[in-house]
């Protein structure tokens, strides 16, 4: 257990102006200095990782790491170890940059087929072409609401062929970007506190819930969860954040970055509900990339998550 606060100051302002700071009290008790001896195995278990990391710019990317289970596990409380012969995301993923210059990581593991997550933000102690050793700073479980069930299946793709996957990259939003965006009912997001480091999460919903205002902008409802806000309270102190769209049927992601901007000021959307939280937050995009995974990952799709809002009116509680 911390011994010290696990929440900074952005996260508690956004606990106080949502009346939810009991709550978040006692579910910050879940927050560890280190992975709980039972989630040890489960880190071994994964298919897939997502990785928040930031640029020379310091703008935060949200990559999408895939291979066989056991690419990644963790010998000790402390410390994740991926084994990147085993693992992969593109070539051309700002991830590899990223990490030369800032080693600062936040780490999502994510079941999606028993809807079980775990966060591990830390530090990158070791960089290299077959191996990365990630520091442990804090690790918690988090709930399973809005995780769509899946099963996950991964191949490798031919070094040729990982070679001549196709790469595009842009500025503002085209019409194949707006179509992952629209459809997707899943992304991951990397947010960061200047001092607190990384942290990547998950974000769930029916399809068309993450909607394309215009070439540049995308709105996201915030449904209620654990709390603790804490990609909302990074987000009040550093606007910078990572999205990643990952298309389970083309085996492809669409990373974005650039700033967001909670929305307090907006009424309750009959055609856009958040639930009744009244919460929304704004994307504005500095830079996408979309690309081929190195490790083609497919998915049978299971069951949706059936406490997710649904497309109708709430009221604000």
């Amino acid at each position: 257990m911390r011994s010290d606060d696990p929440y900074h100051e952005g996260e508690k302002a956004v606990q106080d102006r949502a009346g939810e700071q009991a709550i978040a009290e006692r579910n910050g008790r879940a927050i560890n200095t280190q992975i709980m001896p039972g989630a040890l195995k489960f880190v071994a278990q994964q298919a897939m990782a997502v990785l928040g990391s930031v640029d020379s710019q310091g703008r935060l990317w949200a990559s999408v790491l895939t291979g066989e289970p056991g690419f990644a596990h963790a010998p000790d409380q402390e410390t994740v170890l991926f084994n990147l012969d085993d693992a992969g995301s593109h070539r051309h993923d700002p991830l590899w940059s990223n990490l030369a210059g800032d080693r600062r990581v936040g780490a999502l593991f994510i079941e999606l087929s028993s809807r079980r997550r775990l966060r591990i933000n830390g530090h990158v102690e070791t960089v290299g072409s077959s191996r990365l050793q990630l520091q442990v700073d804090e690790a918690y479980p988090n709930c399973p609401k809005y995780i769509h069930r899946r099963h996950l299946r991964t191949s490798r793709l031919s070094d040729q062929t990982s070679r001549h996957a196709s790469m595009r990259e842009g500025q503002t939003i085209g019409d194949e970007q707006r179509a992952t965006i629209e459809d997707a009912d899943t992304f991951f997001i990397a947010s960061a506190h200047p001092q607190r480091g990384v942290d990547a999460s998950h974000r769930g919903g029916h399809p068309g819930f993450v909607r394309v205002l215009n070439d540049s902008t995308l709105r996201v409802p915030d449904y209620a969860g654990n709390s603790m806000y804490n990609t909302l309270g990074n987000i009040e102190v550093n606007p910078h954040v990572g999205l990643v769209f990952l298309d389970f049927d083309a085996g492809s992601v669409l990373q974005l970055t650039g700033t967001a901007a909670i929305r307090w000021d907006l009424a309750e959307q009959v055609n856009h509900p958040t639930g009744g939280t009244g919460r929304y937050w704004d994307f504005s995009v500095e830079r996408w990339v979309e690309a081929s995974l190195d490790y083609w990952i497919g998915a049978e799709f299971l069951d949706r998550w059936d406490g997710t809002p649904t497309p109708q009116p709430n009221t604000r509680h």
